[in-house]
């Protein structure tokens, strides 16, 4: 398609799919859409997304086709159900979900069998990232189908924060550090202001005692002051997505021992917070809820 914009195909337009789309067509691609909401489907047709009829119409007319789903689970049925038996060699798949890297390491495989390429490219940013188009960005797969698609991922989400991290599952792997770094920081931070308060002290004197008093007591005093404000349920350890990195261990024949540690422990707890969308336990809940 050299001398012109390739079509894109986007499939999934949820809270970041839908503007990840919609970022596409200010440069001028011909982008095609497709969910399975129809309410989603018609706003971004509203916006100026070309609608499609559905996966198989969007895989049949497009050059590329980027997918945004809500989990490893439901990229891999995506891909195996309907991906895979229709696309053509020549082909570029862009996954922009969190995946397990085994499965995209499969997956990529598969598509290659093919003559079409998978780069799985995760993002981290949340929806208001997606809207202005500054998303954090790990890329894995082909370095000449990155290159041919950079433009494409920089509309999408910028080029500073762009990374190609390696072959296929790459960018789910770093992903992966980044999603861990969060998850077990907050669980960290969580698990020792359990400790105060298990113990009798008021949340607010343990803020004002260690909160602010360096840069890692600063990052810190972020968790603390949730809990002093009652939102300690809402500090999230990423549960949702730790089988991703502990079968990623398992495939790789070593441990992640912390990560372990923590889905464990509230895999069977109460589901008492919504995260990303749906019902999940909360670590602040389950350490404190037998006092």
């Amino acid at each position: 398609m050299k001398g012109t914009k390739e079509t894109v195909g986007f499939i999934g337009l949820g809270e970041m799919g839908g503007p990840m789309a919609l970022n596409l067509t200010k440069p001028g691609y011909s982008v095609i859409g497709y969910d399975l909401d129809a309410d989603r489907l018609a706003a971004a047709v509203a916006a100026g997304v070309a609608g499609g009829a559905s996966v198989v119409d969007v895989v049949e007319k497009c050059d590329v086709i980027a997918t945004s789903l809500p989990s490893s689970s439901s990229f891999v049925a995506l891909a195996e159900d309907e991906l895979l038996p229709n696309v053509h060699a020549g082909q570029v798949v862009i996954d922009f979900g969190t995946v397990s890297p085994p499965e995209t390491r499969r997956l990529a495989a598969a598509f290659s069998a093919k003559g079409v390429d998978l780069l799985d490219v995760p993002v981290s940013g949340g929806g208001f990232g997606a809207q202005q188009a500054r998303l954090v960005m790990f890329a894995g797969g082909d370095p000449a189908t990155f290159e041919r698609c950079r433009p494409i991922l920089e509309a999408v989400g910028g080029s500073e924060t762009l990374t190609h991290c390696g072959p296929a599952g790459a960018g789910q792997v770093v992903k992966g550090v980044n999603q861990l770094m969060m998850g077990l920081g907050s669980a960290a931070y969580i698990e020792a202001m359990a400790f105060g308060v298990n113990e009798g002290v008021d949340p607010t004197v343990i803020e004002q005692a260690i909160g602010n008093q360096g840069p890692w007591r600063a990052d810190f005093n972020g968790t603390a002051r949730l809990v002093v404000a009652g939102a300690g349920n809402a500090v999230g350890v990423k549960f949702r997505e730790l089988p991703y990195f502990l079968a990623a261990a398992e495939a790789g024949g070593y441990d992640l021992p912390i990560t372990a540690t923590v889905r464990a422990y509230i895999e069977d707890g109460e589901r008492v917070v919504i995260d990303d969308h749906r019902e999940a336990p909360s670590y602040w809940h389950e350490l404190c809820r037998q006092r």
